[in-house]
């Protein structure tokens, strides 16, 4: 089976970046950033592909 993966570019302004990793949280998942970012805009992008599957 060939599976052909396309990586797109994504280009944002922002004021700061960081890297981190998706946590189950109940029956979904979320990401950790700093508190003083409470009530800023933020976009999260995928980088590469999940390593578990839902059940």
């Amino acid at each position: 089976m060939y599976v052909h993966c396309m990586v797109n570019r994504f280009e944002i302004e922002g004021e700061e970046v960081l890297d981190g990793e998706v946590k189950p949280f109940g029956n979904s998942a979320h990401v950790t950033v700093p508190k003083r970012w409470r009530g800023a805009a933020v976009k999260v992008v995928r980088t590469s592909e999940p390593t578990e599957q839902d059940d």
